[in-house]
């Protein structure tokens, strides 16, 4: 068996794990990355677009790219508000009005692949395409990660922590003591297309219909991403382009006029809905960040920015337990995480339950599509209402 001994170890090399790699790089502290995906698995596979404004600001400030070519800013789109679009008609939220915030559409596959290059140019230890993960000893002094290479041979690494960044699917929160989880199941799913098309829009459409949610975002001038509501049971493979198109344009159309513009459905999937909260989200010297914790459901364009918001956090805490010797400083950040997980949660729960058709009884449902378009009146009609939206789209200031 190889041994590698480093300070900490990171359990999933997506943007979290990266991300902290980085940030501790930057404060002289050691990592080594471990992730079961390829490179090239994770580069091409579609996740959110919506970098909230701090979010952008960690990419672009802390070293992430050479000075000057923070791509972030460069390729990235920046967006000063959404529409919200109900009874056929679109109404305007303008960020930059309301909180004077922006947020940026940049996919995080551009994400991972900019925090990948920075590891690398750094000369950090990543190690991607590996089998057979196992955590060990997160009681004691100096826990364990354990894996197999890609050629079958076995590898070891002793760190002073390890930090498990491993996703929804985690194989290291079971290892939290005392653990407890919060969950919340969604009855319906969201249908989601990349097509090639010239974008319909210059910002997101949310919009509710009588038929169900719909969304339409962008992804680059030829290319868009775009979701409707549907029911988690359903098969993406046995829609049609046209009866994709058809149900968009329904769910879209109103007075005004208003047509997507069209084009080849290049990818179909369904994603289910479910909020999760695991606390603590630290064990001995195991600590969970991003998605290893928490999920919240797509509509608030919150779970990247909130993984990277743990990996801000983390790093701080980190930096004073191993930096400075304090390890008492790694009891504060589950209290600290969740402040914001909390919040997000609340705010990504609202957005969804205000736009989405609940199945249920036909007297329920008339009620609550009713009581849906007061809410969404009153919200477009009060500027009070519009700055809470604006406030939780583009993100919390950081304390």
């Amino acid at each position: 068996m190889t041994s590698t001994r480093t300070q900490v170890a990171i359990v999933g090399g997506g943007p979290a794990g990266l991300m902290l790699s980085h940030l501790l790089h930057r404060s002289g502290i050691e990592s080594v990355v471990v992730d079961h995906r390829s490179v090239e698995e994770i580069r091409t596979t579609h996740r959110a677009g919506i970098l909230e404004r701090d979010s952008v600001r960690l990419l672009a400030e802390t070293g992430v790219y050479e000075a000057g070519h923070e791509r972030v800013i460069t390729d990235g789109d920046r967006h000063g508000g959404i529409y919200l679009r109900f009874g056929g008609e679109s109404h305007h939220v303008d960020f930059e009005h309301l909180v004077g915030a922006s947020v940026w559409l940049y996919p995080q596959t551009d994400v991972f692949v900019d925090l990948h290059a920075a590891r690398t140019r750094d000369g950090g230890d990543v190690r991607y395409g590996i089998t057979n993960t196992a955590v060990h000893d997160v009681d004691g002094d100096r826990p364990r990660v354990t894996y197999d290479d890609e050629a079958g041979l076995p590898h070891e690494v002793t760190a002073d922590l390890v930090v498990g960044a491993d996703g929804s699917r985690s194989i290291c929160r079971n290892l939290v003591e005392g653990h407890s989880r919060y969950t919340r199941e969604y009855p319906f799913a969201w249908f989601g297309i990349l097509c090639e098309a010239p974008r319909s829009s210059d910002e997101l459409i949310y919009a509710r219909s009588d038929r169900g949610f719909a969304l339409v975002s962008q992804r680059t001038d030829s290319v868009q991403r775009m979701y409707f509501q549907c029911d988690p049971a359903e098969d993406a493979s046995a829609w049609s382009d046209d009866r994709i198109w058809s149900e968009l344009q329904a769910r879209l159309a109103g007075p005004d006029g208003f047509e997507l513009k069209e084009g080849p459905v290049i990818e179909r999937t369904v994603l289910p809905f479910r909020s999760f909260v695991q606390t603590p989200m630290r064990s001995g010297r195991l600590l969970l960040a991003g998605d290893a914790a928490h999920t919240v459901p797509p509509t608030g364009a919150k779970g990247l920015n909130l993984a990277l918001a743990d990996t801000r956090v983390l790093a701080e805490v980190v930096e004073r337990a191993l930096g400075k010797g304090d390890l008492d400083a790694l009891e504060e950040y589950t209290d600290r995480a969740l402040a914001r997980v909390w919040k997000a949660q609340h705010f990504s729960y609202w957005m969804t339950t205000m736009l989405h058709q609940v199945p249920g009884q036909q007297e329920h449902r008339d009620f609550d599509e009713l009581r849906q378009l007061g809410e969404l009146t009153s919200l477009v009609s009060s500027e009070a209402g519009a700055t809470y939206l604006a406030e939780g789209y583009t993100g919390w200031p950081t304390a």
